[in-house]
């Protein structure tokens, strides 16, 4: 962790300090002195919502197991069902709908 030294006060009107608590509290930042330094210093601070993130990497993990029961399965008898395929790009389907998604959500920020 960095030593922070030095001071930069700085005077707001009651109006001012509403709307910069506002937008903390928007953000979910509760340090003051956090909010001010990444606005000072990057002009702007993202609060990312990354449900779909999470959605779709648990879609991930159930596609990679079930990709290895295929396997494990196709290896000890030789064949594989097409159920077994049919369900696997359905989730796959699932997958790449979700990462449009995200896509167009993030390319909508600004």
């Amino acid at each position: 962790m960095s030593v922070r030294e030095h001071w930069i006060n700085v005077r707001v009107n009651p109006e001012e300090l509403a709307r910069i608590r506002e937008k903390q509290k928007e953000l979910g930042i509760q340090n003051t002195g956090a909010y001010m330094r990444k606005m000072a210093l990057d002009g702007y601070c993202v609060n990312l919502d990354l449900s779909d993130v999470a959605q779709v990497s648990t879609l991930l993990r159930r596609c990679s197991n079930n990709l290895n029961q295929y396997a494990k399965r196709a290896n000890e008898s030789g064949s594989i069902y097409a159920e077994d395929i049919r369900d696997l790009q359905k989730r796959l389907n699932e997958l790449w709908e979700m990462q449009k998604l995200i896509l167009k959500r993030l390319s909508a920020m600004r």
